[in-house]
């Protein structure tokens, strides 16, 4: 079906989300569009993608016959893009009300020839919202080929690791099937044990993923693990990079499921209460954070993924950091990393536009109290994007300002050194030299190494002569004859219209 003959029927805002649900990587780019949306209007809603996406549409099936049908538009749309839609929301579905949901899932019912991982991730959605829907999450024919691989690997005749999946007592077998294939997908490979699935549940060689086939347990997934597994097999039947599979196919930490402390366990329903909650937090609310001096590293990290921190809305984010920062003594820097990576990373590196207010403001205040896991996590990463653009550049620019003293920003200079330089990158070395950062002897010898290096890149950057202008003016005292002849030669390739202006400040220098 061409999508484009579709487009006209949703509105603007709508209109940006279908457009990313369609591509291989829909689900992350659906959520960046999202998260700008509510930024630019927090009372936006998805009703509108959704009353339009379950709009009747006649269609014409069978082109020989040529009759016509009526099915809702949600149904004309591929596979692909119903797989994307449904991870989607699975991942907004708190500000998605049921009924709505419910519509949807009544529409894609309609669908005659339906995906296999499309109907797993229908019922997956029909169970989280409480529909009752006990069908398994796998096909017949994906059962059969199950039972038949368990065989070869156990042998003939013997029923043993992946055979107890799928024997026992019928009435059994269905709950306890749909719980190991459920796991099977968050397995490790076992070397030499290999299975490959494609979106339709057939073995293929184009997308083939190893998953690793450990002895299925016999208890069964409880629905929060259900619900995680077919989110990533939904996303497993789309051409997504390689890496981002396999880290969604990883096994979740064994203390997300049981090993957590009492304790900590309590806290975390209390967390998610008040994450949830529209009221305003008073001091006694936010003493539940301090749990979190409790946690070691690893805890962290499952108690950072139960709360779903990466897709916490920004309006929460200035309050949150406001009580992680209350506890007292600081936190390790592991726990501190661990935070501000799932906080904030993703939320930097989606932004298309200046940040917002309250994303500014949580950076700025967990960079002030851990700049060393700041710079490690958030600022680090942000310098190895390819694509970063202005708004990061912004962000780190106010922190650099702000928040870091001479010793990490000599740490941040060094990062550069080490990444491809961009018209973003130049501005943000233009503010640490306009900081002016303690720099050796040593450390400015290499800058200027950067600087010659990449110079040709930029003859026609006003930006770089900039930046170039601050080294020959802040920094005459550091230059040394080596450097002088070095950067005479750089500046000779110079086009902007400050090339006179260099080469004055540069012949202003006179000591050796």
């Amino acid at each position: 079906m061409d999508t484009g003959r579709f487009l006209s029927r949703f509105d603007g805002q709508s209109k940006l989300l279908v457009r990313s649900l369609c591509g291989t990587s829909g689900v992350h780019r659906a959520l960046g569009v999202f998260y700008r949306q509510q930024r630019a209007n927090p009372e936006m809603s998805l009703s509108n993608l959704m009353g339009t996406l379950c709009q009747d549409e006649v269609t014409c099936p069978d082109t020989k016959a040529q009759t016509l049908t009526v099915k809702p538009l949600v149904c004309l749309f591929p596979a692909l893009f119903k797989q994307n839609l449904l991870s989607f929301i699975h991942r907004v579905q708190s500000v998605l009300p049921r009924t709505t949901v419910l519509h949807l899932l009544k529409c894609l019912s309609q669908d005659l020839h339906p995906s296999p991982w499309v109907t797993a991730l229908v019922r997956q959605l029909e169970r989280n919202l409480g529909a009752h829907n006990e069908k398994p999450l796998y096909t017949p024919l994906c059962s059969q080929r199950l039972k038949e691989l368990s065989q070869r690997l156990v042998g003939s005749g013997e029923t043993e690791g992946w055979a107890k999946c799928f024997s026992g007592k019928p009435v059994e077998s269905e709950s306890r099937s749909a719980s190991c294939l459920s796991e099977l997908g968050t397995q490790r490979k076992r070397k030499g044990s290999v299975v490959t699935l494609d979106s339709d549940g057939e073995e293929t060689g184009q997308q083939s993923k190893r998953i690793k086939m450990d002895l299925c347990g016999s208890e069964c997934l409880d629905t929060e693990e259900q619900s995680a597994k077919a989110e990533a097999s939904g996303r497993l039947g789309s051409d997504a990079p390689a890496e981002t599979l396999a880290e969604e196919l990883q096994p979740a930490p064994d203390s997300l499921c049981d090993a957590l402390p009492e304790h900590i366990k309590v806290s975390v329903l209390q967390i998610k209460e008040l994450l949830e909650s529209q009221t305003e937090w008073d001091q006694s609310s936010m003493e539940v954070f301090k749990v979190l001096n409790d946690c070691d590293p690893g805890q962290v990290e499952v108690l950072c993924s139960m709360l779903n921190f990466p897709d916490l809305l920004e309006q929460t984010l200035p309050k949150l950091c406001s009580s992680i920062l209350g506890p007292s003594p600081d936190f390790s820097y592991s726990t501190a990393a661990t935070l501000i990576k799932s906080l904030l990373l993703q939320k930097v590196l989606f932004l298309s536009e200046p940040a917002s207010r309250c994303l500014v403001t949580a950076v700025m205040s967990l960079c002030s109290r851990y700049p060393r896991p700041m710079c490690h996590v958030l600022i680090g990463p942000v310098l190895e994007e390819k694509n970063i653009g202005n708004p990061q550049a912004e962000l780190l620019n106010r922190l650099i300002e702000g928040c870091l003293d001479s010793h990490y920003r000599l740490l941040v200079l060094q990062m550069t050194f080490k990444i491809a330089w961009s018209e973003a990158v130049l501005s943000i070395i233009h503010s640490l030299l306009d900081s002016k950062p303690d720099l050796s002897e040593e450390l400015f010898t290499q800058f200027i190494e950067q600087l010659v290096s990449k110079g040709p890149q930029f003859t026609k950057s006003v930006k770089f002569a900039k930046m170039m202008l601050t080294v020959l003016t802040k920094y005459s005292s550091h230059v040394t004859a080596a450097h002088k002849h070095s950067l005479h030669g750089c500046l000779i390739l110079n086009e902007t219209f400050l090339k006179k202006s260099l080469q004055a400040a540069l012949k202003r220098i006179t000591h050796t």
